[in-house]
């Protein structure tokens, strides 16, 4: 059974930096990422990781600020995120999908196993 248990978010001030962690248990190969749901918005790509840690893809949103890594010795996946601002506020997910023949997507509907959630809140 694939769990995916999700850690490290809090309270940050803008400019602030957060790194979030995300235990990976039953779940060996294919596509992982980090997606985001602030209120009231529809949930969005951060990030996203190939299997073998060496292809990443980011949002616009994220890219310079943002990394995407995972240990496979541990089975955890990161999201470093640098230079925080109150628009990066929402629930952080990460996600798994072990069918894609190509990794790289974005679309919350292409992933198949999802943690609870750690809320980041980035205040100015």
């Amino acid at each position: 059974q694939v769990q995916l248990v999700e850690s490290g978010g809090g309270s940050v001030q803008a400019g602030g930096s957060l790194r979030l962690s995300c235990a990976v248990s039953g779940y060996r190969r294919g596509c992982m990422a980090w997606f985001r749901q602030a209120p009231a918005k529809e949930r969005e790509g951060v990030a996203s990781i190939d299997t073998g840690g060496s292809v990443t893809y980011y949002a616009d949103s994220a890219k310079g600020r943002f990394t995407i890594s995972q240990d496979n010795a541990e089975s955890t996946l990161y999201l470093q995120m640098n230079s925080l601002n109150h628009g990066d506020t929402a629930m952080y997910y990460c996600a798994a999908n072990p069918f894609a023949i190509r990794c790289g997507s974005l679309n919350f509907a292409d992933y198949t196993y999802w943690g609870q959630g750690t809320q980041v809140t980035v205040s100015s």
